[in-house]
């Protein structure tokens, strides 16, 4: 806001989203605490409220409200927290065809694509939803040790770790149209 008018200003070109949420520059985020910031900026910027204000003010609380939602919705999973990060560092991330993710791991990703093209009921998607969520989520996960990575500065070894969780959230995308009814 201008501290003279009090009018909205455009938001920044490429802001920091971890500043704009209010949070440490980390793979470790607080979510209810993100969260509560993400429901405080969105009271005080969201369109509904700049109804009555000047065309130009609604544009950009229509921005500011977008880039909100952005930054909240990528603090929030870690796959794309982590890619941020990688980006903040001037890093790109790993593409399939320039990783080696070994040949363990490529071929229960072929395994499971498998069990979801043959899968023709609800129960087997849920089995293959089931080992996916477990894959990413329990004890043996990936974001506890891409969190380590993180932490200790070895972006190479945390940008290898998202590599593998992005063939997860693919597996995840492609269960979900397979869910949804034709």
């Amino acid at each position: 806001f201008c501290p003279g008018c009090r009018a909205l200003q455009p938001p920044e070109h490429r802001p920091d989203l971890f500043r704009l949420m209010d949070c440490d520059r980390s793979f470790r985020v607080d979510a209810q605490q993100l969260q509560r910031r993400f429901r405080s900026l969105q009271l005080v910027v969201h369109p509904d409220r700049f109804g009555q204000r000047p065309p130009k003010e609604q544009h950009y609380s229509e921005q500011h409200s977008s880039l909100i939602n952005k930054a909240y919705q990528t603090l929030l999973n870690p796959l794309s927290r982590g890619l941020y990060l990688l980006e903040l560092h001037g890093i790109e991330p790993a593409q399939e065809t320039d990783y080696d993710a070994g040949s363990e791991f490529l071929m229960e990703i072929m395994e499971i694509n498998e069990k979801l093209a043959e899968s023709k009921n609800e129960d087997s998607l849920q089995e293959i939803e089931i080992l996916i969520k477990g894959r990413m989520k329990t004890e043996s996960s990936l974001c506890k040790p891409v969190m380590f990575y993180f932490i200790s500065d070895d972006l190479q070894e945390a940008k290898k770790l998202l590599a593998k969780m992005k063939y997860f959230a693919n597996l995840e995308d492609k269960l979900k149209q397979k869910k949804i009814p034709s």
